[in-house]
């Protein structure tokens, strides 16, 4: 289970606060959100035109280096940008070997016409199109590209829309209803229309532990910054659902990947 972020569901919670409370929760987020899956790296080097090995690749919003990890593996010359101190360090624990800079993607640490590929893993909400825009231009060298990317629950799956309806009534907000609207990323991405975006949608699932499934939700920013009681009693009542769904103990979640890929002139 995702969820959309950021969401006006918790109006306590300033965007900001939101952004920041991945930091206290860096171990957790590492160990349970989901990866993603060899073929949405084939399908950003198509659309890139290009192959990663050896691509100078900027990761903006690397947080715990989970997107870095593949890009790294697939040859990619990867520099990680983080803004949060906490992500940054369980990022330096993990993959000491991959350079990484505390940067976000307003306002990013790294020279003009530097990088073959700027991508974005679950992060590109977290940015101002109208500074992270131009800066993805400016760091692009020319035939560049900039790939954005979010995992996304396939709500076509029956009991992964009955546990969207129940987050719903959790955070005060149409779950369904918010994921539609982002689903045309493009306009979110970039309301300016300077940059040509190619969409893809890539299916997805991994099999894990009840508890994995729960630690992932709780690992979302709406559940962090609610009430730390009223967010165990959901994950309790959630996990009653789910091993109705799954009595064995092992859900099996189902994403698709939204992907976003557009080259510089």
């Amino acid at each position: 289970m995702t969820v959309t972020e950021p969401s006006p569901a918790d109006p306590h919670a300033s965007h900001a606060a939101r952004a920041a409370s991945f930091n206290s929760a860096a171990a957790q987020y590492a160990a349970n959100r989901p990866s993603y899956p060899p073929a949405l790296l084939d399908a950003v080097e198509e659309l890139a035109g290009r192959p990663l090995q050896g691509a100078r690749t900027v990761d903006v919003g690397a947080g715990t280096g989970i997107a870095t990890a593949l890009l790294h593996a697939r040859g990619a010359d990867v520099l990680a940008v983080e803004p949060g101190a906490g992500m940054a360090a369980e990022f330096r624990r993990a993959l000491p070997h991959i350079p990484l800079v505390r940067g976000n993607g307003n306002a990013l640490p790294v020279t003009d016409a530097h990088a073959d590929l700027i991508t974005c893993a679950q992060a590109w909400h977290w940015t101002d199109p109208a500074h992270s825009v131009p800066e993805a231009l400016r760091v692009l060298r020319p035939g560049g590209a900039l790939a954005l990317w979010w995992n996304t629950d396939a709500l076509d799956v029956g009991w992964i829309a009955d546990a969207a309806r129940r987050v719903s009534r959790f955070l005060g907000v149409d779950v369904a209803a918010e994921a539609r609207k982002a689903g045309d990323r493009i306009e979110l991405a970039d309301p300016s229309g300077r940059l040509d975006f190619v969409r893809r949608t890539v299916r997805w699932s991994r099999r894990v532990p009840v508890d994995t499934h729960l630690a992932n939700i709780g690992s979302h920013s709406a559940f962090l910054t609610s009430p730390e009681e009223r967010t165990t009693a959901f994950l309790a009542e959630e996990r009653a659902h789910l091993l109705e769904v799954f009595p064995d103990g092992t859900v099996e979640e189902t994403y698709d990947v939204r992907l976003l890929v557009a080259r510089k002139p």
